[in-house]
């Protein structure tokens, strides 16, 4: 149902399967099946998670994987009543996003472009895409050469399907005429790819893991802490940096490919200094120097 009907994403098909199994596991040791857990099941299920040290977050996903698995259920005639809705979700914090700040960001670059040969035209365009566009990491690294139509812009598929344009930079659009110079270097000879960054493993693509890696090494030759670079910190730093340079908060959701803008709100709190500073500019009633 999530594949054909909603369109769902593999990765996101992966991490339901993932939860259900692990429901599943818990209920075979008293022989429930996992169409028939009661209440009390889920309840023993998610205290035991709790004893087990794991987040809030990870819990709040496992229920939500099961609250629509038992939906389905409902839905479908399978059973007469949704066992998980008299469940309370765990209260989350709202931790902000981890962030590079623009000079750690200048440095990454630079430590990019003091790299040579494929392996550093490579790296650079990663480096430029993610933080010029704000790509999920499986977005990028499964980007199809054919998205790129109009070196004005990317054509970006995301979650559900869903395709957004985001516009390239100049940097960018540089960084990426190099590493297309070079990219056979990353194909068995006699061969091509339709993805833009081609490998020579089993998915035929470079990987997310990998480019995490990548990522850390670079992070080291500039100086930062390993730990505090990724992927998705990158996407960060790109929402980040453009709403504190002046974008709109819409503008930037599209860019993103959330759904909700509830959700690129998160990036809000790189405004604070910036909107009391407008307050305190222009609204008639502020104190005027």
């Amino acid at each position: 149902m999530l594949a054909a009907e909603r369109g769902a994403a593999r990765l996101t098909i992966a991490a339901y399967r993932n939860d259900l199994d692990d429901f599943a596991g818990f209920l075979a040791a008293s022989g429930i099946a996992l169409e028939a857990a009661d209440a009390d099941a889920l309840r023993r299920y998610f205290a035991g998670i709790a004893r087990a040290g794991l987040s809030p977050r990870t819990s709040a996903r496992r229920l939500s994987a099961l609250r629509q698995f038992h939906r389905f259920l409902l839905a479908e005639g399978v059973r007469g009543d949704d066992p998980t809705s008299v469940l309370d979700a765990p209260r989350l914090g709202r931790p902000l996003p981890k962030l590079l700040g623009e000079e750690e960001m200048t440095a990454l670059i630079a430590a990019a472009r003091r790299r040579s040969g494929p392996e550093g035209a490579r790296l650079l365009c990663i480096v430029e895409l993610l933080y010029a566009t704000g790509l999920r990491v499986s977005e990028l690294v499964t980007l199809p050469l054919a998205r790129l139509k109009d070196e004005r812009v990317l054509i970006v598929r995301g979650k559900g399907g869903k395709e957004r344009l985001v516009p390239l930079s100049e940097p960018a659009r540089a960084a990426l005429a190099a590493y297309s110079a070079v990219r056979g270097a990353f194909l068995r000879q006699g061969e091509d790819s339709r993805f833009l960054f081609p490998s020579r493993g089993g998915d035929g693509h470079l990987t997310r893991r990998r480019c995490g890696q990548l990522l850390k090494e670079l992070a080291l030759a500039a100086g930062i802490d390993p730990a505090r670079v990724s992927p998705h910190v990158l996407r960060h730093a790109f929402a980040s940096h453009l709403l504190g340079h002046g974008a709109d908060l819409r503008s930037v959701q599209k860019m993103l490919g959330h759904a909700d803008i509830a959700t690129t709100q998160i990036y809000t709190h790189v405004l604070e200094d910036r909107l009391r500073s407008l307050v305190e500019a222009h609204h008639p009633l502020a104190r005027r120097k």
